[in-house]
This record gives structure tokens, C-alpha cells and sequence, in this order.
């Protein structure tokens, strides 16, 4: 089953615009700029939504506007008022315990301690595809882990990020096309 909503995970404000745990934000921000698709504020969903009518069908992006951990009011506002089951819903957002540079798809699982997930699976249930982006390890791993997510990304990292960037950008699309289990069967390799 191809994806009909994307949700991009963050925080919304200025202060947190190129933190660790807006990953998700950057990556469909560069979805949407490579497709010249325009973000519309939707107050009754309380999210910015762009609209792409992509091959196979009308495709939504949305970034909740609620804050991380309140992510899934929004997301699951959406779903409800078009109709959309948790299988054709993908979720992109940050994961620590991924290295930064790798991804990993997959659908089913705990929220692995991430407050946005965990507000997802409440609001949504389970059966959403997860498109993870790594932004570990913590370092140093004594860091509090919200001093960590909330943090900025180290010049390394960001030089990580940009090569990269491109890739994921492929990868969701690959996932929005043609669901879950191609996408895993070609993003969650090992790279060579």
C-alpha cells in the first residue's frame, strides 16, 4: 500500500529549527522544496500541510505545530478528518539509537522511547510506517538526553546531514510510492 500522509516530526520556533529532534522537519522541508509544493498553517489541525498531487494520487505532508511530544493530536486530527488508517500513514523523525547518517524503515514496535512516537501510537494506533533518521550516539553519553535532542547539531554531524539529505529524500519517496516492505528492503541495508 502506497502512503497518503507524511508526518514529519519536531518543534515548532526558531529556536529549535535545526535541532537533532526537527530531523523529521528538514527532511520533509527538502521533500517539499523539491517538488515545489507551498505550506498552508491548517489551525483546525493545528499543523502546516502541504498538498502534493504526486503520480498514484493526492499525497499529504504535515508537521504538527503541537510540539514533539503532542504530536499525534495533530497527525491524528488529519487522518480522521481524510479517512486515512495508520497503514497509509508514514512518520519521519529523529532516532538516537540509529548512527547519524543511517535510516531505518519499519512499522511496527514501541515508541522506543520517543515521546513523539508515543503520542502517535496513542492518537493513531500502531501500523504506521516509521521512517527513522539516525542522530546517534549521544555524545558525551552522560549528556541528558533532552539536552541532547534538543541540542544542535556538531559541525560533523551537519556535514553528515547535507551528504546525506538527498538520500533520505529518495528513500521517503521511495516509501510514498511503494510502501513499507520495498522500502526496507532497500533503505535498511548496511551501507557498502
Amino acid at each position: 500500500m502506497s502512503i497518503a500522509l507524511v508526518a514529519g516530526l519536531g518543534n515548532p520556533g526558531r529556536d529549535y529549527a535545526s535541532t537533532r529532534h526537527n530531523l523529521g522537519w528538514i527532511v520533509l522541508e527538502a521533500l517539499a522544496k523539491k517538488h515545489g509544493l507551498g505550506w498552508r498553517t491548517q489551525p483546525a489541525y493545528d499543523a502546516e500541510v502541504a498538498r502534493w498531487d504526486a503520480p498514484g494520487g493526492t499525497r499529504w505532508l504535515v508537521k504538527p505545530l503541537t510540539f514533539m511530544n503532542d504530536s499525534g493530536r495533530a497527525v491524528g486530527a488529519f487522518a480522521r478528518f481524510h479517512r486515512l488508517e495508520p497503514a497509509a500513514i508514514a512518520a519521519v523523525y529523529d532516532d538516537l539509537t540509529i548512527e547519524c547518517g543511517r535510516l531505518k524503515v519499519s512499522v511496527t514496535g514501541s515508541d522506543g522511547g520517543h515521546q513523539g512516537v508515543a503520542s502517535l501510537l496513542e492518537h493513531l494506533g500502531d501500523g504506521f510506517a516509521r521512517y527513522r533518521l539516525g542522530i546517534g550516539p549521544k555524545q558525551p553519553p552522560e549528556m541528558d538526553l533532552k539536552d541532547y535532542v534538543l541540542g544542535k547539531f556538531t559541525p560533523e554531524q551537519l556535514v553528515i546531514i547535507d551528504q546525506k539529505i538527498d538520500h533520505y529524500v529518495q528513500g521517503l519517496e521511495l516509501l510514498i510510492a511503494r510502501g513499507p516492505d520495498p522500502a526496507m528492503n532497500q533503505l535498511n541495508r548496511k551501507d557498502p
